[in-house]
């Protein structure tokens, strides 16, 4: 029997203690551990300064990914608006592959797109400015030289104009129709699967099309998404 394919996205794990680090711990090392492969669709991680600086910060959630691709879990990640800096250091460690964003996947016999979402937000003009420049490796390479305290403060900055982003028009940042439109026609696939938007959900796009949009996890809520031979389930994890 195949085993099913879980997806994650948008945990927003703090750098500190917290009951979604634990929450995240319970899943790596129960439903995990049963899954044939695991895709964390962006935004794991609140925010990832450097791989010397986030290795250590997620010391016991790494280790729990190493563990999980040395039983044969297949275990892919794809860089989200937050922690878009993870590096090949991540793969060194734990095992965890990174998969570009987008990317075409077969699941359970259905090919499906996966993104982290944000590449679809295109009414939203200045962030769509910001991640081209925040992804060229020039741009990286020169914030990486900076001393951490200031790595942090600008990280900071970054996480609160995204928070006061959540105040403007759904229209705005939302993802825009026609981008998925045109996706769906450049990579002829019946389904697309994505997070950021912190808006879950289940989409028609006509045509046999079907857009999933991942929750994202809160005090109150820590969910996946499970894809097997039955179907498709969103599966809510207890909380601490």
């Amino acid at each position: 029997m195949t085993k099913p394919v879980l997806l994650l996205a948008d945990l927003h794990l703090p750098a500190q203690a917290s009951p979604l680090r634990e929450t995240f711990i319970r899943f790596l090392e129960g439903p995990a551990r049963e899954a044939g492969a695991i895709y964390l669709l962006g935004d794991l991680f609140e925010y990832w300064i450097g791989d010397a600086e986030g290795l250590l910060d997620y010391a016991r959630e790494i280790s729990r990914l190493a563990a999980l691709t040395a039983r044969g879990v297949e275990v892919y990640f794809m860089h989200g608006n937050r922690d878009f800096m993870v590096g090949a250091a991540l793969t060194e460690i734990s095992g965890v592959q990174i998969l570009p964003d987008p990317s075409v996947v077969e699941l359970c016999g259905v090919p499906t797109l996966l993104s982290h979402g944000d590449l679809y937000c295109i009414d939203d003009l200045a962030y769509q400015r910001w991640r081209r420049f925040s992804r060229r490796p020039l741009a990286q390479w020169l914030y990486r030289q900076l001393p951490r305290t200031l790595r942090e403060r600008i990280a900071g900055k970054l996480r609160g104009q995204s928070a006061r982003k959540s105040m403007r028009p759904e229209s705005i940042m939302d993802v825009n129709t026609g981008a998925i439109d045109r996706a769906f026609a450049a990579h002829q696939v019946p389904r697309l699967i994505h997070g950021h938007t912190h808006r879950p959900a289940e989409h028609d796009h006509g045509h046999g099309r079907q857009r999933i949009v991942l929750a994202d996890w809160r005090p109150d809520r820590a969910q996946y998404l499970r894809v097997d031979q039955q179907g498709v389930r969103r599966i809510d994890l207890p909380m601490t």
